[in-house]
């Protein structure tokens, strides 16, 4: 009887992972009405919510984020469902990760927030929800040195998202004089690389 039971425990948890990575959400919501775990882990470290998420699943997410599923779990990458929602511009998860309380001391394998790698990949979107949350750390130092500010200029091409962004931190109120960690300011950054707009930008908010 116990070892009936263990096989059937181990075929649930396979399979609501497999329904979670394949946006199969008649077999994720029957998993759940027969109490599943929503924590279990595949080899990886994945829970079926971060599964979902690495797929873009907003069907599977929204469900299993309703159910309790723990937006802020951690997988082997030290990615989770807030985190890598936010890095991969997935506002849909992102905002359902932020109504189910994301934390915002949870960091990615950079000590990065989720706001960070949206500046550098030109997620305006993300960004704009992120800086309408109450208390968020729009001026978090990531392991590299390099705040959400100074990733938007070093490792983008200054075009029109990467200058939005720029804009929209500035408006929310980031420390435009946060250096990195060589000491080197935002500005110095935007002069070097020739990005006139950001620059433009950074000077009339005061940067130095």
């Amino acid at each position: 009887m116990t070892a009936c039971s263990q096989d059937e425990r181990r075929s649930t948890v396979k399979d609501l992972l497999t329904a979670a990575a394949d946006n199969d959400t008649t077999t994720i919501k029957s998993l759940l009405q027969a109490n599943a775990k929503l924590e279990v882990r595949d080899n990886k470290k994945r829970t079926p919510l971060m599964v979902a998420t690495y797929h873009h699943h907003t069907d599977a997410a929204a469900l299993l984020i309703a159910a309790g599923a723990d937006v802020n779990a951690q997988d082997d990458m030290l990615n989770s469902p807030f985190l890598y929602a936010g890095a991969e511009g997935y506002v849909d998860i992102l905002k359902l990760c932020l109504q189910a309380g994301a934390r915002f001391d949870v960091f990615n394998r950079y000590g990065g927030s989720a706001l960070i790698p949206a500046c550098e990949r030109g997620h305006v979107e993300v960004v704009k929800t992120l800086l309408a949350v109450k208390d968020f750390p729009i001026d978090h130092v990531n392991r590299l040195g390099w705040t959400g500010l100074l990733e938007a200029i070093l490792l983008s091409n200054g075009g029109p998202k990467h200058v939005e962004i720029v804009q929209l931190l500035v408006n929310a109120g980031a420390n435009v004089n946060l250096a990195d960690g060589d000491g080197v300011s935002p500005l110095a950054h935007a002069r070097s690389k020739g990005f006139t707009e950001i620059v433009k930008i950074l000077e009339k908010a005061g940067a130095k």
